[in-house]
């Protein structure tokens, strides 16, 4: 005997009868004037008399102006016309000094487009000439603009486009080239339930988390900064190796006495930003982690300081309370910096397509690439040109808005007892 069917979950597609059909009556309303409590709530208050199903709804407020669009079905109440609504919508709309328009049509939105991504754009200031730029770029990739809202208005402008109708790596590419030539940071992301699932964010260390280079702050107690501060750009830029570097760097230390650790966490600098970034990850729920090619005296200290959920650098080899000018253990390189990102995503649960990774040097370059989003910030020109996306401007928060969090959230976020 088979077994009983289960009710169609609400879930369940719907059959090809019930769905509306494309030849249906459908009406837009749109609304325009000053806001005001009340306004949605009485357009639908008068269109009830009408007996209309309510197809989609979009509202938006800006400067204090609504535009509030219904796509409703022509009306069906016994002896009522579409011009008795469109007589009775004009009327209320006046007696609130509104202005409305309704447009008669048949059926629903068109279906987007294949290809679904978020492109957010990021200004200091946003112009009106990059926006236009940005716009003709995604229409030029054959996509189509489907909705654009403010993710936030400080410390700098973020908007989102969401686009549908092409490809994300050729979106990508695309404005990549074109973000680079008008001065602003773009990134693109598909969209999908992902992008809303808890995530991993690993960044760097210095002068990405910080603003210094922690092995510049040893250096400065033991006289060479100037030395090894010009060894340091030469590894970021990826002309000397990393390896090599770091010995030679840390062989200049040999000698200092450890008491200068606490000198060292003193003297660091957190970039601005960093403590809302990670405040507000952690409160969203991503975890959060921290790979350095610097040493792990000081990224203890900021895990514990920061409450990060991971963290991974070099260690300064101590002998009777001094430095010996060596490191113990694996070096933290190119390398080991995406190794360390698989790590880590492996002990989170979480798969690397849900990854972040940031970052500013030429040994961040394999842990940008393996990350599901690998940013470049404030970055040097070789890790631009091979990142997802950059960051141009001096304040780490601004990352959150490539996640799609808007500042509202962040704020929100903030107000939350812990």
């Amino acid at each position: 005997m088979s077994a009983p069917q289960s009710p169609q979950s609400p879930l369940s597609p719907e059959p090809p009868e019930s769905r509306r059909d494309a030849d249906t009556p459908t009406l837009l309303v749109k609304i325009f004037g000053k806001d005001r409590p009340g306004i949605t709530a009485g357009l639908f208050d008068t269109l009830a008399a009408y007996s209309v199903d309510v197809v989609d709804i979009e509202q938006v407020v800006t400067r204090g102006r609504i535009v509030l669009c219904a796509l409703v079905t022509a009306p069906t109440a016994g002896g009522t016309t579409e011009g008795d609504l469109r007589a009775t919508v004009h009327s209320w709309a006046e007696s609130l000094k509104l202005q409305a328009e309704i447009i008669s049509g048949t059926g629903d939105n068109r279906p987007r487009g294949d290809g679904r991504s978020h492109v957010t754009v990021l200004g200091h200031p946003l112009t009106a000439e990059s926006t236009a730029a940005i716009a003709a770029t995604i229409t030029s990739t054959g996509g189509n603009i489907d909705r654009v809202f403010r993710l936030a208005k400080y410390p700098v402008t973020a908007v989102e486009f969401a686009v549908s109708g092409t490809g994300t790596e050729a979106l990508r590419t695309a404005l990549a080239v074109e973000a680079a030539g008008i001065g602003v940071d773009v990134a693109v992301v598909s969209a999908g339930l992902s992008r809303r699932a808890q995530r991993l964010v690993v960044m760097d260390v210095d002068s990405t988390l910080i603003q210094d280079e922690v092995i510049e702050l040893f250096a400065a107690h033991a006289g060479c900064e100037a030395e090894v501060a010009a060894v340091t750009e030469q590894a970021m830029r990826g002309e000397l190796d990393f390896e090599q570097s770091l010995h030679a760097r840390v062989a200049l230390l040999a000698g200092l006495d450890v008491s200068v650790v606490e000198k060292v966490r003193a003297d660091v600098r957190l970039t601005p930003g960093a403590r809302t970034l990670i405040r507000t990850l952690k409160r969203l729920g991503y975890q959060v982690g921290v790979v350095s090619g610097g040493f792990t005296q000081v990224t203890d200290d900021l895990k514990e300081r920061l409450g990060l959920d991971f963290a991974s650098a070099n260690t300064l080899e101590v002998v009777d309370g001094k430095l010996t000018g060596r490191v113990t253990g694996d070096i933290v390189d190119r390398a080991g910096k995406a190794r360390l990102l698989r790590s880590f995503a492996a002990e989170a649960g979480v798969p690397l397509a849900q990854t972040v990774a940031i970052g500013d040097g030429a040994n961040d370059l394999d842990m940008l690439n393996t990350a599901g989003l690998g940013v470049a910030f404030n970055a040097k020109p070789v890790v631009r040109e091979a990142a997802h996306t950059a960051v141009n401007v001096p304040f780490l928060d601004t990352v959150l808005y490539l996640l799609g969090i808007t500042r509202e959230e962040v704020e929100a976020a903030d107000g939350l007892v812990e």
